[in-house]
């Protein structure tokens, strides 16, 4: 194999890693912010805190910026604003996927991130207009970021030698985690000591600086790559010379029957929808339950995709160096990470529900949960590559449209389950999100597969072995 230090294919995994670092930390930003553009006492009248947990809240008085505009917007407005991201997002997810397989994905992708970081840089200016124009906002940055996975993966499927896609897709998309860890608490001290205003001017000026470097440093395939060795161009093409499809058109019915991709659709909404109800609602939960502001502790509520980003990065690596040191076969890789990846997280994240008002065990049991989540990076999260590497972009599409209906019903499904905030009620948001895990694990090891399914391949009609 060819070496991967400054290789042009470990530059492109970087570059892609700033960029979803990026995109999470526009995505995340306004959870935090919105706290602080919120007034006071419209966000929690309604809110029931229940006395199970004696309170901790060790809060020092340090002077606290607050010249930032200050909005009456009620539990429900928040909901919406929250909410309206998915709607744009889960609109370009297929079309993404099928125009990165035209056009390409470098394009896409940089423009996707240019376009969410122009939107974010005027996300002040349209709360100011009003709460329309900031959920319309809002929701033209999730058109811009949805197409930016099927871009990537697209990408990926004319960058990725099979043998290295594990450890190169995982250094990329562990930069969405990263992204997570990083913006959480410095957009919270953003808002502590200058203004939240400045959440949305800072990362969004950073998105686009990154687009400039993205547009002139990476190219679409390794054929058109300027700064590639010639022994890096082969080694690249031809590990993927069996594997990709010459036919222009796409073959959705043979697609769309195709049980191993539904096994990753149903992982991937098992999956989605235990993330989404944490990433929304654990705040609330250490808050109203545990009486613990994860607001005032930024690290604590980072801590979790911390533990994730590591296993994404360390569990790429293990991925492919069973698949190519030890020969395990692809399928059986991808079925047991899937296996770890969601049935660990099923079990502390029930576990969590029951350690009382043990706090150190609590953040423990989430963050355990939340990092064993990372071994699905290598399970089913890049099985598109696997079965249809010549379509990997529109099949990451179909997969991500589901998965985003977790993100827009999720959180509103465990609002309504937790209207006293009980810790009965908790545990049955808990117990709802391992059971939906559980299934799709059980789903995903009895359906997929790690083979190039025939109908990917140019002229299916040749069977191969």
């Amino acid at each position: 194999s060819v070496p991967s230090c400054c290789s042009a294919r470990y530059s492109l995994a970087l570059l892609a890693c700033f960029g979803f670092f990026l995109l999470y930390a526009l995505r995340v930003n306004l959870s935090v912010a919105l706290v602080d553009m919120v007034e006071p006492n419209t966000s929690l009248a309604n809110n029931v805190t229940s006395n199970v947990c004696p309170e901790h809240s060790s809060s020092i008085n340090v002077p606290r910026n607050t010249t930032g505009e200050k909005y009456s917007w009620d539990a429900d407005t928040q909901g919406w604003i929250l909410g309206s991201f998915f709607y744009g997002y889960i609109i370009t997810q297929i079309p993404g996927g099928y125009l990165a397989s035209k056009i390409g994905g470098k394009m896409l992708l940089g423009f996707g991130i240019f376009g969410t970081s122009v939107f974010t840089l005027l996300t002040p200016l349209a709360a100011n207009l009003g709460v329309g124009y900031l959920i319309a906002v809002r929701a033209l940055e999730g058109l811009g970021e949805g197409v930016t996975f099927p871009a990537m993966h697209s990408m990926w499927s004319s960058w990725a030698p099979p043998l290295e896609r594990s450890k190169l897709l995982s250094i990329s998309y562990a930069g969405a985690q990263l992204g997570t860890v990083v913006s959480l608490p410095l957009s919270g001290l953003i808002c502590y000591y200058m203004n939240w205003v400045y959440v949305f001017y800072i990362f969004g000026a950073l998105g686009v600086l990154w687009w400039f470097f993205w547009m002139c440093l990476v190219s679409d395939t390794p054929e058109t790559h300027r700064r590639i060795s010639h022994a890096e161009r082969e080694y690249i093409l031809s590990s993927l010379k069996d594997q990709l499809s010459t036919q222009k058109s796409v073959p959705w019915r043979p697609m769309l029957q195709s049980l191993p991709l539904w096994a990753i659709v149903v992982a991937h909404f098992s999956y989605n929808w235990t993330f989404y109800t944490l990433l929304t609602l654990l705040p609330t939960y250490m808050k109203e339950i545990l009486r613990f502001d994860a607001q005032e502790n930024g690290f604590l509520s980072a801590l979790p995709y911390f533990g994730c980003w590591l296993c994404i990065i360390l569990s790429g690596q293990i991925a492919d160096y069973l698949r190519e040191k030890q020969n395990f076969s692809t399928v059986c890789v991808r079925k047991c990470f899937t296996l770890i990846g969601m049935i660990g997280p099923a079990v502390f994240l029930v576990a969590a529900g029951f350690i009382g008002c043990n706090y150190a065990l609590a953040v423990a049991f989430v963050t355990i949960s939340t990092t064993l989540g990372g071994f699905c990076t290598s399970g089913y999260s890049i099985n598109h590559l696997d079965i249809a590497p010549s379509y990997a972009g529109i099949l990451l599409g179909i997969t991500n449209s589901f998965a985003t209906i977790p993100g827009m019903v999720g959180p509103v499904i465990a609002k309504n389950l937790t209207h006293n905030n009980t810790v009965g009620e908790w545990q049955m948001v808990f117990y709802i999100a391992a059971s939906i895990n559980l299934f799709g694990a059980i789903f995903f090891a009895l359906f997929a597969s790690g083979e190039v399914q025939d109908w990917a391949v140019s002229g299916y009609h040749l069977h191969r072995n």
